[in-house]
């Protein structure tokens, strides 16, 4: 199984407002940039459109390690909060809807083919490849 590097970010201006997204994926050497944006969204939403659109961009199954800045996503699958959410019904544990459900199940149908690796990296702290990310965001909100 090829390995497959996906660096993801979300940008919004204003929470809800303007929004956009941005995905790195790198393999053998080989880079590609992927970017969108939405009227009217939220950080969260366009952070979670990130990792689906950088997967659905994948054409085999891959072993793929996702850098995120986002702690609520990284965390939701490393620390098994994802599998909690859907034995209580897609509830937290103080019983209220888990936000954004849409995004998540249609995040769980894009990994479904791949073996994932979720890696936690500090936001806007200098990391080359997410500042790129980052930078892809902020701009898909401008176009």
């Amino acid at each position: 199984m090829q390995t497959v590097i996906l660096y993801t970010d979300g940008a919004c201006s204003g929470n809800p407002g303007p929004g956009g997204w941005g995905a790195l994926l790198i393999w053998n050497k080989k880079e590609k940039e992927l970017s969108g944006s939405a009227a009217d969204t939220t950080n969260n939403r366009m952070e979670m459109r990130a990792v689906i659109e950088g997967l659905h961009a994948l054409t085999k199954p891959c072993h793929v390690k996702i850098h995120s800045d986002s702690a609520l996503i990284v965390n939701a699958f490393n620390q098994n909060w994802i599998k909690n959410w859907k034995k209580r019904g897609w509830k937290k544990a103080n019983k209220k809807p888990v936000e954004n459900q849409d995004l998540w199940k249609e995040m769980l149908d894009a990994m479904e083919p791949h073996n994932v690796e979720w890696v936690k990296v500090k936001g806007h702290s200098g990391h080359p490849l997410n500042d790129r990310v980052d930078a892809l965001a902020v701009n898909a909100i401008k176009r």
